[in-house]
């Protein structure tokens, strides 16, 4: 609906497998070399992210991989091996920091970083991994790879002119979602305020083709459109460009329903479970220490501390300030 349908199926959505194929004691903490549990904790959360563990596992990225130099996928593929598959309790992280500037070339060795943001360019650079080699690929088709096909679901917008009620529709692709949560206090409020219709005034307002081009107050809804096998979301907790964080506990679920959040709200609900999160401990957010927690294919969760991983109960889990969460479909 809206959408050009793909022109290539980069990878078969049958061959997506959501549960642990095998099921084990949690991996290997993971040392910190230098101000880099910024990325530990993303690493941590994509290794416990089940389909795309059993992807990497799987080893079928290197099999056919005959990329020169650096790929995100081949890094990600050895480094959950060896996490998963190593006897070791701490594992050194050293090709993911060597290869820092190819992944975003904000981020350099020895400088502290922000999850949210190594979130966002490992799976860029994951998906630009997978589109190498596949030349000319429309833009629908490279939803298709195996990183769009776990992480990436489409929002829509609708604006309408009220003047003359007139309504445009367009849809962007999305990886994972960022909440403002300086008024709501838990995680569906949050995407209530998200979803509910934003006017567009002032400097803002519409120009409407059905108006004479005229400039009119609008409204804006955006919907999830269609939903992702894994629901990344992100709670802004940077108060504003000072680095003022906001250090409120915004509850959320160990099981979440998007249904309430579509486009179209009748039918089944859409259920998701928790499986990871991040938090960020310090007074701003322009210092502190990032850990998290991961449900392990054993069923258990575990607080993963850069080398340390201790296991605990979900009641803790929910209990925390968190900053990135990760919801399974």
């Amino acid at each position: 609906e809206g959408m050009a349908l793909p022109q290539r199926i980069l990878f078969p959505p049958e061959e997506i497998c959501m549960d642990w194929q095998q099921r084990q004691r949690p991996g290997a903490g993971l040392c910190n070399l230098g101000s880099t549990c910024y990325i530990n904790v993303i690493l941590q959360c994509l290794t416990y992210t089940p389909p795309l563990a059993n992807y990497l596992l799987s080893r079928d990225h290197s099999q056919l991989c005959h990329r020169q130099g650096f790929c995100m996928m081949c890094i990600m593929e050895a480094h959950v091996r060896k996490v998963l598959r190593s006897s070791a309790n701490v594992i050194w992280p050293r090709a993911v920091v060597r290869d820092l500037k190819f992944i975003g070339e904000e981020f350099e060795p020895d400088m502290a970083g922000d999850a949210y943001e190594f979130l966002c360019c490992a799976l860029e650079a994951m998906q630009r991994a997978c589109l190498s080699g596949s030349s000319d690929v429309d833009i629908s088709s490279q939803t298709t790879t195996i990183i769009h096909q776990i992480f990436g679901g489409f929002l829509k917008s609708r604006v309408r002119c009220l003047r003359c009620q007139a309504v445009s529709d367009s849809y962007k692709a999305f990886l994972h979602v960022l909440l403002d949560i300086k008024a709501p206090s838990s995680l569906t409020k949050a995407l209530e305020n998200f979803v509910t219709p934003k006017n567009l005034d002032g400097k803002y307002c519409l120009k409407c083709s059905k108006c004479e081009k005229k400039k009119v107050t609008a409204s804006k809804r955006v919907t999830v459109h269609r939903v992702p096998k894994v629901f990344t979301v992100c709670l802004e907790r940077a108060a504003d460009h000072t680095g003022r964080k906001i250090s409120k506990i915004v509850e959320y679920p160990e099981y979440l329903d998007l249904r309430p959040y579509m486009s179209d709200t009748a039918g089944e609900p859409l259920l998701y479970s928790l499986y990871a999160l991040v938090v960020h401990s310090g007074d701003t957010c322009l210092d502190g220490h990032f850990f998290c927690y991961t449900k392990a294919s054993n069923g258990q969760w575990y607080k993963m501390d850069d080398e340390s991983v201790d296991n605990c109960g979900i009641h803790a889990v929910l209990r925390q300030q968190a900053y990135l969460l990760f919801y399974a479909r």
